[in-house]
């Protein structure tokens, strides 16, 4: 049985502490700032093995007593990323694994320092993107001799936009900001450099359907440290409808707003709707050399909510935490496989589709899922469609 401290209680904690106390292999403390928040979501679980408790985990004391009270194999941050690098330390000292969700740069590369000669595992970016695209993209990039290059595409999207930004809020309104406001890493011409935010606009056209995509921050994650070097051009686009990016630019950049990052999140809650009628799109390509010959690969995939223990989930929750239950599962199914800071693209794609949480990214993986992945390359092509099942 691995024992598990799930810190926040948010959109994301509450499907990860569900699906793993669901599995009846996991011992699970869900842990809020708010305690009354973390047992309301034990109660909706109703799960054995899944326990409340109230924890600030932004004070390194309160933390790492809690730890020392309740012995763990592993700390799993669904909080901001501002608080993860608290998680990280106190995570080494108690010589636990940890595992995060965050995009941003900076506090990926002090996880990193913090993970250098431990020996339990540091595995950040362990969510959609970064994550599950990275692991996707890997999985392409082993198929050629040689690589040209290498993008990656995400959205998350309402599936029917109906304001000026075409958009609805799905996540965390803080990373949104975060992603669409630092700077963002790309390999160009065969050098790692520093591209804008809400720049490199293109149009991609997925069934039919025309979208935008645009430089954000985040991503690429750890891919272009691994694979950078052997290809001409690598990025990371978000994906949109049309016009979104242009109403972002206004807000953010016009009226300045980007460095006035708490009004512009008040503004976005109070305007933007949420929703869980959301799709999550992805999407990456591989160009490069295969048997001598400049070839493409793609993978497509999308993912639309789904009902999990009787309970409708969005895309993006359903999506995110798939990614982070799937590689915490293969982590500690496999302790002494995973030291020190591991990136997601050391994970393989069939490895994690052929979990029993990553399942939810796979044709047929649960019920009620309405979705397509689209897998083509030089063994063939494969489209598989996937109808709304009422049941299994």
């Amino acid at each position: 049985m691995h024992r598990v401290l799930i810190l926040g209680a948010g959109k994301i904690g509450a499907l990860i502490s569900g699906l793993l106390a669901s599995s009846g292999a996991y011992q699970v403390q869900l842990a809020d700032v708010d305690g009354s928040v973390a047992e309301a979501v034990v109660r909706a679980h109703g799960a054995a093995g899944l326990s409340a408790h109230a924890l600030n985990a932004k004070q390194r004391s309160a933390l790492d007593r809690h730890l020392a009270e309740h012995p763990v194999d592993a700390v799993i941050s669904s909080l901001p990323f501002y608080c993860n690098v608290t998680v990280a330390e106190a995570a080494r000292n108690a010589g636990v694994h940890y595992f995060d969700l965050t995009e941003d740069v900076e506090v990926t590369r002090a996880v990193r320092a913090i993970a250098t000669g431990a020996s339990q595992a540091f595995v950040p970016q362990c969510g959609l993107a970064p994550g599950f695209i990275s692991i996707a993209a890997a999985e392409l990039i082993k198929h050629f001799e040689e690589l040209r290059a290498v993008k990656l595409r995400v959205g998350a999207l309402p599936q029917h936009p109906n304001n000026v930004l075409k958009y609805s809020l799905t996540w965390s309104t803080e990373g949104l900001i975060n992603e669409y406001g630092n700077p963002c890493q790309a390999i160009v011409d065969g050098r790692t450099v520093e591209v804008a935010p809400l720049e490199g606009m293109e149009e991609i056209e997925i069934d039919g359907t025309l979208y935008e995509a645009f430089n954000t921050s985040g991503g690429l994650g750890s891919l272009a440290e691994t694979h950078g070097a052997r290809c001409e051009s690598m990025n990371y686009k978000t994906i949109r409808y049309p016009g979104h990016c242009e109403q972002m630019r206004l807000l953010m950049n016009d009226l300045k707003l980007n460095h006035d990052r708490d009004t512009l999140k008040r503004i976005l809650e109070n305007a933007v709707p949420q929703t869980l009628q959301d799709v999550i799109i992805v999407y990456a390509a591989v160009t490069g050399t295969q048997d001598g010959q400049l070839r493409e690969e793609n993978y497509v995939n999308k993912i639309y909510p789904q009902l999990i223990a009787g309970r409708l989930w969005s895309a993006i929750q359903v999506t995110t935490a798939a990614g982070i239950t799937s590689v915490v599962d293969l982590v500690l199914e496999n302790p002494d496989r995973h030291r020190g800071f591991i990136a997601q693209e050391e994970f393989r794609l069939t490895d994690i589709l052929a979990n029993r949480f990553g399942r939810y990214y796979a044709p047929g993986g649960s019920k009620d899922v309405s979705g397509e992945v689209i897998v083509s390359g030089k063994t063939g092509h494969q489209r598989t469609q996937q109808k709304k099942a009422a049941a299994r």
